[in-house]
């Protein structure tokens, strides 16, 4: 057989430190909500389910018809996908090959590495400025070759922000020839006045945006592999025809409209969020861990060995993130849990960074 010289290349998916030993009991490595789903969207699955014999609607045509409404927007400006990361492959299938540039944060989602260089495109990865994108690097780094333009805001797995000045200079700057790509996963957690409205620059008809959304994280459905995206007709046209037929299961497009209705879930998990935001900020800090300011539902520190402290971790059965394979050593992503699992963590955190502590900075 003949292999792409290319894919070989890549690593294979590893899960983050720790696989291999015990399931973790306290499993801060992913950005869930520990809140759970909307009790209504778990009323919406359990109807749904005994019909789970029929295929799905196979473009998702109804929730699309109901995001739209949701959003102030036109059904064709609409798409869903398995998942956040099944947008990234398909936008990188669709704009991106041999002699193509996609240009990133140094430190931002790792899945647009591994999907913009499995279609075989070139990574052209910017620097960062305080942990946060450098929107005026980045746009200078777009060239005749740029195909696409990630824009991870907020910043993941850095937590960071981009207010929407910065983000409206960026999107002038970028030619239209090149795609960007604004995803906005952990948007719904930044509570700060300056939030960019890019779902109002689709609206207006800038014809190079697309903007990634996920259910995954605030309405609390990541096990039901849930994305959505906004962009203008021709643009998700054109994503149409590379998409899988079927790609979002029946569960996922009964639970999804029941997600979003429940205000007072999301509600619920942003005051949570802010919550253990401040609190992991202050006692982080107090363990002279130098976090790193965050508008999320996680945040991430300086632990000195990552990789080490990660597996201390582990082997007390809490489950977070070493950031070195992501461009970041020496750091750790933790996800807020519930209030006795952050309890659980401080604890086992506190021990392992003591002077003289196996994995201490």
């Amino acid at each position: 057989m003949r292999f792409k010289e290319y894919l070989l290349e890549l690593p294979s998916y590893r899960p983050p430190a720790g696989g291999g030993g015990p399931a973790p009991t306290v499993r801060l490595g992913a950005n869930e909500n520990p809140l759970g789903p909307s009790p209504r969207a778990v009323a919406a699955i359990r109807e749904a389910a005994g019909g789970v014999n029929r295929y799905p609607d196979p473009g998702s045509w109804p929730l699309r018809g109901i995001l739209a409404e949701h959003f102030d927007l036109q059904p064709e400006m609409v798409f869903c996908t398995n998942g956040s990361d099944e947008a990234i492959l398909l936008l990188c299938d669709a704009f991106l090959g041999p002699g193509d540039d996609a240009v990133m944060g140094s430190c931002s989602f790792v899945s647009y590495v591994h999907r913009a260089l499995a279609s075989g495109g070139q990574l052209v990865r910017v620097p960062m400025r305080d942990h946060g994108l450098d929107l005026d690097a980045m746009a200078d780094a777009v060239t005749g070759q740029t195909r696409v333009v990630f824009l991870c805001n907020p910043n993941n797995p850095t937590g960071t922000f981009v207010g929407a000045d910065d983000v409206a200079r960026f999107l002038d700057r970028v030619p239209q020839d090149a795609l960007i790509v604004a995803d906005e996963a952990y948007l719904d957690f930044a509570d700060r006045p300056d939030v960019p409205d890019l779902i109002a620059e689709v609206r207006r008809g800038r014809p190079n945006l697309l903007v990634l959304r996920t259910f995954a994280k605030i309405y609390g459905l990541a096990g039901l592999r849930l994305g959505y995206a906004f962009g203008a007709p021709d643009l998700i046209s054109y994503l149409d025809r590379v998409r899988p037929i079927f790609n979002v299961n029946a569960l996922a497009q009964a639970a999804a409209p029941a997600a979003l209705a429940d205000a007072e879930h999301v509600a619920r998990s942003r005051t949570h969020a802010a919550a253990c935001r401040e609190r992991f900020a202050r006692e982080l800090g107090a363990l002279g861990l130098a976090p790193i300011p965050s508008v999320t539902n996680f945040i991430a520190f300086h632990a000195g060995d990552d990789a080490a402290v990660a597996a201390a971790l582990a082997a007390r059965g809490i489950a977070v993130n070493p950031l070195a394979g992501w461009g970041l050593p020496g750091y750790i992503r933790v996800t807020f849990g519930t209030d006795e699992e952050n309890d659980q963590f401080f604890a086992a955190l506190r021990d392992i960074v003591r002077p003289g502590a196996a994995g201490a900075s």
